[in-house]
């Protein structure tokens, strides 16, 4: 546990809305050389990516520790829910009491959920099923509702890792944490990326126009003394 110990107290404080101090590998590839080779194993499981045992409605399989399983049912929960509201959305996009009203009503246009137990999509943890919901109720831009996700996501983080800062827990926290950040950077560049392309395309429509209005008086007769000085005769 020395070692542990000393990774953690080395490390700088993380903040959500901070630029990450060091990139996800660099850490990983710290923290394999000071944990233990079946603490280090487990990094691979700790991941921001969609993979197919977190999508998929079957049980997770067990890591042996409790914060990465904890994780992965959280991202789980999240992830299966916010694929059924976007099932919703696409389905001329009826709110999830909709479809239960119409499901008691005998419409046949309401299979999925009337085989929620058969697609097994799970409520918990609550705070991971109410981020999905509010996701896509609340009113703002997709950019949102990934910032919204994201914080949701460093808040449970927090409460899965405890208050023993020094242990094993804590150091698979602070390299999801850092894959948090890694992410909100790809967000600030997409959203000045489109800022640009806004004013860009701003300038453009501008210049365009100012080029298509009448030139009057004062644009012909430089143009008639720009004929005379070159010796050019109509």
């Amino acid at each position: 546990m020395g070692l542990y110990y000393y990774l953690m107290s080395q490390l700088p404080s993380l903040m959500y809305d901070q630029k990450p101090p060091m990139s996800s590998e660099a850490f990983k590839e710290l923290a394999s050389l000071l944990l233990s080779k079946k603490d280090a194993s487990l990094l691979k499981y700790l991941s921001l990516q969609l993979n197919n045992d977190v999508s998929s409605t079957k049980k997770t399989v067990s890591t042996g520790c409790s914060f990465i399983d904890d994780w992965r049912d959280w991202e789980k929960t999240l992830r299966l829910n916010l694929a059924r509201y976007r099932y919703l959305e696409l389905q001329n996009k009826k709110s999830p009491n909709d479809y239960k009203n119409e499901a008691q009503d005998g419409d046949k246009d309401t299979y999925f959920f009337e085989n929620m137990e058969t697609f097994n999509i799970p409520v918990l943890p609550a705070d991971a099923y109410n981020t999905a919901s509010v996701v896509f109720t609340q009113e703002g831009s997709p950019l949102d509702g990934e910032i919204l996700i994201d914080k949701a996501r460093w808040n449970a983080i927090d409460l899965m890792a405890g208050n023993e800062y020094f242990d094993r827990n804590n150091v698979y926290a602070y390299f999801l944490k850092l894959l948090i950040l890694e992410r909100r950077q790809l967000f600030i560049v997409e959203k000045g990326f489109s800022e640009y392309k806004t004013i860009y395309s701003q300038i453009i429509n501008s210049s365009s126009n100012e080029s298509s209005e009448p030139r009057g008086d004062f644009y012909q007769e430089s143009q008639n003394n720009k004929s005379e000085m070159t010796g050019d005769k109509k």
